[in-house]
């Protein structure tokens, strides 16, 4: 079957990529801030794995070929949270952090058995209707202390959870 859409690999190439280089990513925590900008509560997708697990995520998502980062970034929240999501891309697109995952574990906290990708992560503000989309079930806002809990760490795999805790200290959120 012949891809038409511009920026897409058909699944074979994307798995030989995938194999042979690091593939380039997005990731945002979804926020709710109050009137002084301040962080009031976290968002997390819920979703069911391909081994039927059940587990807590990030917006995340490939960068395609001649993509802007702030599109990237706007397409995969809006493909998670819905089009009345109306996120707020920051200015200065400076990541909070660059989180390398590997498929071998222990290389550093971040870990994807499919591939090494390298992923610029965010802090991004929504203020309107979050209805998640594609594969995600549910969307759950968390208050800062709620989302920094250990038994959050547990639902995130892939060390997802390693980066809110990073996006919390980011955004003072964190003692």
């Amino acid at each position: 079957m012949t891809e038409t859409t511009p920026g897409w690999l058909a699944p074979d190439e994307l798995e030989l990529t995938r194999a042979r280089m690091p593939i380039l990513y997005v990731d945002a925590v979804p926020v709710r801030v109050d009137d002084s900008g301040e962080v009031t509560h976290i968002g997390l997708l819920l979703r069911i794995g391909q081994d039927g697990t059940v587990s807590r995520a990030l917006v995340s998502g490939r960068v395609l070929h001649h993509e802007r980062i702030r599109d990237a970034l706007m397409r995969h929240l809006e493909k998670d949270l819905g089009p009345m999501a109306l996120p707020r891309i920051p200015t200065s697109l400076q990541p909070f952090t660059i989180a390398e995952y590997f498929p071998t574990q222990g290389i550093t906290p971040y870990h994807d058995p499919r591939q090494h990708a390298v992923s610029l992560a965010y802090v991004v503000p929504v203020a309107g209707d979050c209805r998640p989309r594609q594969d995600a079930l549910d969307l759950v806002w968390f208050t800062p202390h709620e989302a920094s809990s250990p038994q959050m760490q547990l639902e995130m795999p892939g060390g997802q959870g390693v980066l809110l805790k990073q996006a919390l200290a980011h955004v003072g959120c964190l003692s």
